[in-house]
């Protein structure tokens, strides 16, 4: 069954714009970037669909701060949508806001919608280090008493210093390579494999900030312009949001698009997905070896597209998150994970990697025409995900009008969570773990995820300057998950990990 073609959600504009002056002081804020893509969306498509635009949807951003956002930014495009929205942190927010437009195009609520997303990140630090004062917007004053999310940056892993993305995906890094039965060895050379042939696509992808084709030995061998950041990954492995870059995604009714004379062949369908999500505390996880959330996401997007998918898009802010996305989708170690070029490598403002991946799918269908890919988009620390099917045929409407929401799916598949006991002492044995690096290239800091003799979850310090019982948790010849060790509680209160 498909849907009448005044109903039919379709993606008919993309615009990316990057911006690289020589002096931060000529760079384009964000609101100008966004404006700027937005306007070459609108000429993506032919143009004429600025002024009806009824929805726009902002993608967070983090480098310069603005009250209204996205008031601000239809004042700038000289718009009045009835709906202009600023969305939450996330990197999967712009697939959800992309899906939600379609849905609210189906149902009759937006006849041209966009979805929009800028930042500045390379100027502002540029003109920091400068001591250069930019002539943008002047900010929105910082609030008097911010407030960390107590769930997501908790007050335990700040005393450890286990509390930011780079920092968790390691914990399902180092897990998987065990209970995939491989040597940390043949793990890193998987992540350089495939990150090797994502280079490889933002070095042929015109609107990448990165466009340099790097050796999977470039990739995962440390050198100095190639430091370990939190073990295994070194640089090239770890997301750059250093860009001055902006996307957007326009979108309106099939009819619509018809009558504008855009051709088919142009035209890109949105077919369904889906979302799920992990409990925000890394430590109130079921396990690290698989995100239920990223399973039931991928399964139901795999229900949309029994057929399978021509490419897909792979959220890449670490190795760890497309490669466990492969084995759920059953995609072979060598098919390539990504259109845009990744996280590392092609860049993008924090939040807005999918919007650009979007962009890039949109031309890739165009220019090689198929009938369903994937964009698969992660947020948080392993923690929100959303998947969208998008192609070149009409969508089943049965599928686009489901409820996109499987969380129920992912609990049905949950295992017990174990419970915490951060006043044990005794033995345990390793979980998982998190080792920091300085910029000296020497380990900074780390602590160790362990499950005691009942299968309560415990959280050690590790002594890095203990070099003997660091080598094992470095090794690359064994994985350490499952040694034993012993936990005990320092004067400081925090329970503290030791080899056995």
């Amino acid at each position: 069954m498909s849907l009448p073609a005044d109903r039919t959600p379709v993606i008919i504009g993309v615009g990316e714009v990057l911006d690289r002056p020589g002096d931060p002081a000529a760079a384009l804020e964000p609101l100008a970037l966004m404006a700027a893509a937005v306007r070459a969306a609108d000429a993506d498509a032919g143009g004429g669909f600025l002024g009806r635009i009824d929805s726009v949807d902002v993608i967070n951003l983090v480098s310069w701060r603005y009250d209204r956002v996205a008031a601000r930014l239809a004042e700038r495009l000289g718009i009045t949508p009835p709906r202009a929205v600023y969305a939450v942190v996330g990197g999967e927010t712009p697939t959800t806001k992309i899906h939600e437009s379609a849905l609210r195009i189906m149902n009759g609520d937006s006849m041209v919608a966009v979805v929009t997303g800028g930042e500045a990140q390379n100027a502002v630090a540029k003109a920091k280090a400068a001591g250069v004062q930019l002539p943008w917007t002047p900010p929105a004053p910082k609030p008097e008493n911010p407030i960390i999310p107590s769930e997501h940056v908790t007050p335990l892993g700040m005393s450890h210093g286990i509390f930011q993305p780079i920092h968790i995906y390691p914990l399902y890094e180092n897990a998987t390579v065990a209970a995939w039965g491989l040597t940390p060895a043949r793990a890193l050379a998987e992540s350089g494999a495939a990150y090797q042939r994502i280079s490889a696509a933002a070095a042929a992808n015109p609107n990448a900030w990165g466009r340099t084709a790097y050796s999977a030995d470039e990739i995962t061998a440390v050198s100095d312009d190639n430091r370990m950041i939190c073990w295994p990954y070194t640089k090239r492995m770890v997301a750059n949001n250093n860009v001055n870059a902006a996307a957007a995604v326009l979108m309106t009714t099939l009819a619509a698009a018809r009558s504008a004379g855009i051709p088919e062949h142009r035209i890109i369908h949105i077919h369904g997905g889906a979302s799920a999500g992990e409990p925000m505390d890394f430590l109130k996880r079921d396990s690290y070896v698989q995100s239920v959330a990223q399973n039931a996401v991928l399964g139901q997007a795999m229900q949309i597209a029994p057929k399978g998918f021509d490419r897909v898009e792979l959220y890449s802010c670490f190795p760890t998150v497309p490669k466990m996305a492969r084995r759920t989708l059953g995609l072979g170690a060598d098919v390539p994970l990504s259109v845009m070029g990744g996280l590392s490598f092609a860049g993008a403002g924090l939040n807005c990697y999918m919007l650009h991946s979007t962009c890039a799918m949109v031309r890739s269908l165009r220019d090689a025409p198929a009938d369903q890919a994937l964009l698969y988009g992660q947020g948080g620390y392993v923690t929100k995900h959303h998947a969208l099917v998008i192609g070149c045929r009409p969508a089943d409407a049965a599928w686009l009008m489901l409820n996109r929401d499987v969380q129920d799916a992912a609990e049905d598949a949950r295992g017990d969570v174990p419970r915490f006991d951060g006043g044990y002492a005794g033995p345990a044995r390793v979980e998982s773990f998190s080792i920091v690096f300085g910029r000296d290239g020497q380990p900074s800091h780390g602590s160790v995820v362990g499950r005691t003799p009942e299968h309560a979850r415990v959280f050690g310090k590790l002594d890095v300057a203990d070099a003997a019982g660091l080598a094992a948790f470095l090794s690359l010849e064994a994985s350490p998950i499952g040694l034993p060790g012993t936990v005990s509680v320092g004067d400081d209160g925090l329970q503290h990990w030791a080899g056995a």
